[in-house]
């Protein structure tokens, strides 16, 4: 029983349950913000269901790709592949199985849902992990983009289109991703250099970098913004939600002014705080 707990354990720290649950979480405040007059909570379930699925699929499968990277890394070589507590056959039966699962259960719900989710998973594993991040510190976008589509494929599912609100959502969730992981690239520079991994502060230097996160972190809040305006969020909502964006904009430019390491990482935590309850508020609104 306690090497099943352990093992369990160990699979759980594979899916990244805190990066995993914030994107399973802008999918379902995108499937709500349309509040769909079909909406039920068995169809709720199947959407958190096959996000969940693939989105840890995907995670997964990039460990699998990356554990000789995570090896080099001082903050990752602890992670279940690099350590040896999984096999890699186990982390990619694991990777795979989600990835299907998620993927077909998406596509027996909608075509277009699963296609979206589908295009998702490719851009993650793919495009971004396989083919772009050990070339050019550019593969932020396309990581990015992938991040995106979980808040594309919850609202296209409701609407059963790719509409301008789930374009914004993608959006905020695509420029959210440079704070996240740029901020990580600045402190843990030295992990990247020995993995040789191309990152924005090694090519552009770490002005640039900060200045880069904090227009980021600016454009995320417009994009969210513009998304509750234009889904007619409610007025208490909509105040709460610009008590967020200003605390968001007052760090952002606090960032500029007086950049520091410690300023940095308060931007990122807080655009992370800030990403979670905007989408909260808009699946809030549904109810």
């Amino acid at each position: 029983m306690a090497d099943i707990k352990t093992r369990l354990r160990a699979y759980w720290t594979l899916i990244k349950s805190l990066q995993t649950g914030l994107l399973l979480i802008t999918g379902l405040a995108a499937y709500l913000s349309a509040r769909c007059p079909v909406t039920t909570w068995e169809t709720l379930l199947a959407v958190a269901g096959s996000l969940f699925l693939a989105i840890s699929g995907s995670t997964v499968l990039n460990m699998v790709y990356d554990r000789d990277i995570d090896a080099k890394m001082q903050r990752a070589c602890h992670r279940p592949l690099p350590s040896g507590r999984v096999t890699v056959r186990e982390a990619l039966i694991l990777g795979l199985t989600l990835s299907i699962a998620g993927v077909g259960w998406a596509l027996w719900l909608s075509p277009l849902y699963g296609a979206v989710v589908f295009a998702g998973l490719f851009c993650d594993v793919v495009v971004y992990t396989i083919w772009l991040k050990r070339r050019t510190p550019y593969s932020i976008i396309l990581g990015g983009l992938s991040g995106g589509m979980p808040a594309l494929a919850g609202r296209a599912l409701a609407v059963n289109e790719i509409d301008a609100i789930g374009l914004l959502l993608a959006l905020a969730v695509l420029l959210w991703i440079p704070t996240h992981i740029m901020t990580y690239n600045i402190k843990y520079a030295d992990d990247y250099r020995r993995a040789r991994v191309p990152t924005f502060p090694a090519a552009y230097g770490i002005r640039a970098t900060r200045a880069i996160i904090t227009l980021s972190s600016v454009g995320a809040a417009i994009a969210v913004t513009l998304a509750a305006l234009n889904v007619g969020m409610d007025w208490g909502y909509l105040r709460l939600l610009g008590v967020l964006t200003g605390g968001l904009l007052v760090l952002a430019i606090a960032s500029m002014w007086r950049p520091s390491e410690r300023l940095n990482f308060g931007l990122f935590k807080y655009a992370s705080v800030y990403m979670l309850s905007s989408m909260l508020l808009l699946a809030a609104r549904a109810f």
